[in-house]
């Protein structure tokens, strides 16, 4: 299902490294960069949101 079983992937020292790169490359990918995560700081005096609980009903 996921291509080769991992007992055959280490017979090779080549199949072991391409393996090695794929899981480097997933979790290289995987991980946001330092600018994607930093957020703007909110202004001093703002008044801050109010938590609204996303399962409560609607009061009609």
């Amino acid at each position: 299902m996921f291509g080769p079983r991992i007992t055959q992937v280490f017979r090779s020292r080549w199949h072991a490294l391409w393996w090695a790169a794929g899981i480097l490359l997933t979790a290289y990918c995987s991980v946001p960069s330092t600018d994607e995560t930093r957020q703007a700081a909110p202004a001093p005096h703002s008044p801050a949101a109010k938590h609204v609980n996303p399962w409560a009903r609607d009061a009609k």
